[in-house]
């Protein structure tokens, strides 16, 4: 499985999705990670890119909500502990749709 973290240099937040897109692609061998830094707002709108970070997985943005703007921003993401600046662990197993068990 191919995942895209997408980011951009002046937000922090990719650094945390980044740790947890690691953990489980060491738990995984199936999930190759690779990394894009979004440099300009042309390349933003030609990659849709909706904030940083970004995950894409084969190609699509898993967590894109309608409506949602492209440009050079941090994202924000609905967790069960309410807005964070990255999905949690267990919603990235879930976008991936991979199991903590067969991790």
């Amino acid at each position: 499985m191919d995942v895209s973290l997408l980011y951009f240099d002046d937000c922090p937040n990719w650094k945390v999705a980044d740790q947890r897109l690691a953990a489980i692609a060491a738990e995984c061998p199936d999930v190759v990670v690779t990394r894009h830094r979004v440099e300009t707002v042309e390349e933003a709108e030609r990659l849709e890119f909706h904030g940083s970070p970004s995950i894409l997985v084969d190609g699509v943005d898993v967590f894109a909500e309608p409506g949602a703007g492209v440009g050079l921003s941090c994202r924000v993401y609905r967790t069960p502990e309410g807005l964070a600046g990255s999905p949690t662990l267990e919603q990235l197993r879930d976008a991936l749709g991979v199991t903590k068990e067969e991790a």
